[in-house]
């Protein structure tokens, strides 16, 4: 089964909390304090396997979570870092950012990804000593991790890209010059999923060309198969547009070539604008000479090449081969596809909201839950360095642009005090 559109959640590890704790050692009275910090997170690591071809493993596992951090421990020894979460990925796969759609990474060959990044371990209390606080009883918690809602997309790494109507022969002369066996019948539709195949055309020359499932007239909308892998001709460099001359059904070789054409364009300007090499297949079966003729007239009068070939009989494809490969050579290589993510910075200053709810100054932001939650209350020292941080990312600023007085309330969360400065 060919999946090359999958939604997962990943979640990095949340940082270790530091330790408080004391030395404790006959002999040595007033030992100080000596917790130590918290281990760091596990991150959640894409990298490239060059085995897989599908995202198909992603249908049964949705979630992703790293190992959080241990906590430290008294004797100044800090928590053991947690594990990290290797998530592999075809090469190909394009990492979105699930809300935004943004790009994060293509992942190509040997690529290795942090797509989440793990919480910092919490200091222990030995890093708030100081010559006028020896005795510090708080430690910092540990950071929590990123997480993410992520969009998986795959399209294809090939060079060349076999598109035209369902039924006109690209899965056969995918199979006629490559070691690639798709499914071929005869009727429309037997291709369900893009197939690769790698094509050496003498002993110097090779590519990798994909078959795309068959495209008709609205598959830019939906319609058909093609609107699921149009996507994956983005990543070719060149289009070997195959078309049926044989009459066999009926199908006007002009009307199909424009219907296409129309269709890639109408997807992506990149697609209307990527080079075309015209094949004119089943030439070795033709039943309506009319309609051939035309489609060649038509073709001659916009000095368009024309490459008459049979998948079937390999007429005329090794001449399609060399020309493929002589274009391919005056063609810029497969670029990757640039990141518009741009992540959160966290060197910017702490954002927090005031209102003021019945004469009350209520103070919310969630980095303020996180310094509240290492700081001891009944310790003086501890009261003392929260104030220092309030001060510093300017809350008490913003107190005074709002008009505070002194002995005015303020609220943050559940702690209450009054204002004194």
């Amino acid at each position: 089964m060919f999946v090359d559109l999958v939604n997962i959640r990943v979640r990095a590890g949340r940082g270790g909390d530091g330790a408080v704790a004391f030395h404790r050692e006959k002999y040595v009275p007033a030992g100080g304090p000596d917790g130590g910090d918290g281990g760091r997170g596990g991150d959640v690591v894409f990298i490239t396997d060059p085995h897989m071809s599908t995202l198909l493993d992603f249908r049964f596992t949705r979630k992703y979570a790293a190992g959080n951090g241990e906590n430290g421990s008294g004797g100044r020894r800090f928590g053991k870092d947690g594990t990290d979460v290797v998530i592999r990925v075809p090469v190909g796969t394009l990492i979105r950012e699930g809300k935004s759609g943004r790009l994060m990474h293509d992942m190509h060959a040997g690529d290795r990804f942090v797509a989440a990044r793990g919480g910092r371990g919490g200091w222990g209390n030995a890093r708030f000593a100081t010559s006028t606080r020896q005795a510090p009883r708080f430690a910092k918690p540990g950071y929590a991790g990123e997480e993410f809602d992520l969009t998986l997309e795959l399209k294809l790494l090939a060079d060349v890209g076999l598109v035209g109507y369902p039924n006109v022969g690209k899965s056969t002369l995918l199979s006629v010059i490559s070691a690639a066996r798709p499914k071929i019948a005869d009727y429309p539709f037997t291709t369900l999923s893009p197939n690769l195949g790698v094509v050496q055309v003498d002993q110097t020359r090779s590519f990798v060309a994909a078959d795309i499932p068959g495209l008709i007239e609205g598959a830019r909308d939906g319609a058909g198969l093609g609107h699921h892998f149009l996507r994956h001709i983005e990543r070719c460099r060149l289009l070997i547009h195959i078309v049926d001359v044989s009459g066999l059904t009926g199908r006007d070789p002009i009307a199909d070539y424009e219907t296409i054409n129309a269709e890639l364009a109408g997807f992506s300007e990149r697609l209307a604008g990527l080079p075309q090499l015209v094949a004119a297949n089943k030439c070795d079966s033709v039943q309506d000479e009319d309609a051939k003729q035309a489609f060649e007239e038509y073709l001659k009068e916009r000095n368009i090449p024309l490459y008459k070939i049979s998948a079937v009989t390999r007429q005329g494809v090794q001449e399609l081969l060399y020309a493929a490969a002589a274009k391919l050579e005056t063609l810029p290589p497969v670029e990757a596809f640039e990141p518009d993510y741009i992540p959160a910075d966290r060197s910017l200053p702490h954002d927090f909201d005031i209102t003021v709810e019945n004469g009350m100054y209520v103070v919310r932001g969630d980095w303020l839950l996180r310094e509240m939650n290492m700081v001891n209350f009944d310790d003086y020292e501890s009261r003392m360095f929260f104030e220092r941080v309030m001060e510093k990312e300017g809350l008490f600023d913003r107190l005074k642009e709002m008009g505070i007085q002194e002995g005015d309330t303020v609220k943050i969360y559940d702690l209450e005090f009054e204002y004194v400065r």
